[in-house]
């Protein structure tokens, strides 16, 4: 037991070790960096122009955000369709079924964003 924790020493030194080096980091910027908030620095700044609209009110539309998550998602999870069609054969009958039960509870994940109105862009 006294072995396998003595190897993880190394990754405890590491995190140690960043866990310095970001405590240290902030430290000193917070120190050397001026401070000086006024309400024109605080505003929110996007392309060079002044908020105008909804944006100015700090209120963002949400459907875009979470449209763009959803497609991470399904393309992320639709990538490994690809070694799974790669190694087919090699894995049999259990890797396509493992394969069918992966693609149903995508086509569940989406039917729960399509009833849920994820896909919906309301203006």
């Amino acid at each position: 037991m006294a072995v396998a924790a003595m190897e993880f020493l190394p990754v405890l030194f590491m995190i140690a070790g960043i866990v310095l080096v970001v405590g240290a980091t902030l430290f000193v910027s917070s120190l050397l960096r001026p401070s000086n908030p006024y309400p024109a620095k605080n505003m929110p700044y996007e392309c060079g122009m002044d908020p105008a609209g909804e944006a100015a009110g700090g209120r963002f539309k949400v459907p875009f955000f979470v449209l763009a998550i959803l497609l991470v998602v399904f393309d992320v999870e639709t990538m490994f369709l690809f070694p799974w069609a790669v190694v087919l054969k090699e894995i049999g009958m259990v890797g396509y079924v493992e394969m069918f039960v992966f693609i149903v509870l995508l086509l569940v994940g989406f039917a729960y964003a399509w009833l849920k109105g994820a896909l919906e862009w309301e203006e």
